[in-house]
């Protein structure tokens, strides 16, 4: 179903500033994998570009954060913003397919991401080298952008590592997984009539 065809633009503008960051996210659901990241923080930026182009997501994504003190603050705002805009650029759920799917190799990694558009954030998470570094980003670093994702959007996720060597490649695994399931679970429906739930409400 076109953008057209449900008569508004699946768009969605969010501001977030603390007194430790401060983050513009710009989304649009019914894009083509085109956009900028910049963090300040580059191998987020890379994993963020990931997300990008496999969700067909178009993306800005701005953030100036305390990273003197370190990457935490501006991840975990970072996935807050994209949480809520994605939240605000989903709508009311009608005709939506709600659940995602995708799991990824990345050479020697497979990570596989399951989401659902419930309205109800958990986030369970798995990844056996999560002690381990990408360059100078701590891999621990991963659920927490995760975790303010699925609060904010309302997101059931389940991301799991499934086998990994090298750090970079798992973390790869993962964020591209995450974009191909997002892409799945915003796409719209044209057999699904209403809310996709038997309780008529998401």
């Amino acid at each position: 179903m076109s953008p057209s065809k449900q008569n508004r633009a699946r768009t969605a503008e969010v501001i977030r500033k603390t007194s430790e960051t401060d983050v513009v996210v710009k989304l649009s659901l019914d894009g083509s994998g085109i956009g900028k990241i910049a963090t300040g923080v580059g191998f987020f930026d890379h994993m963020l570009d990931h997300v990008m182009r496999h969700g067909l997501l178009d993306m800005e994504i701005s953030a100036n954060g305390d990273l003197h003190v370190d990457y935490h603050h501006t991840v975990e705002d970072v996935g807050l913003t994209l949480g809520e805009a994605l939240k605000k650029a989903v709508g009311d759920k009608k005709g939506l397919r709600r659940y995602g799917f995708s799991q990824v190799p990345m050479d020697e990694a497979l990570a596989s991401v399951t989401l659902d558009l419930s309205g109800r954030p958990m986030l369970v998470f798995f990844n056996p080298l999560s002690d381990r570094s990408a360059g100078d980003f701590p891999l621990d670093l991963m659920p927490v952008f995760l975790q303010g994702l699925a609060d904010r959007a309302g997101i059931t996720m389940h991301a799991t590592v499934l086998a990994a060597e090298n750090p970079h490649h798992a973390a790869e695994a993962v964020f591209k997984a995450l974009g191909r399931a997002l892409r799945e679970a915003v796409q719209m429906d044209p057999r699904v009539k209403g809310i996709p739930s038997t309780k008529g409400v998401l």
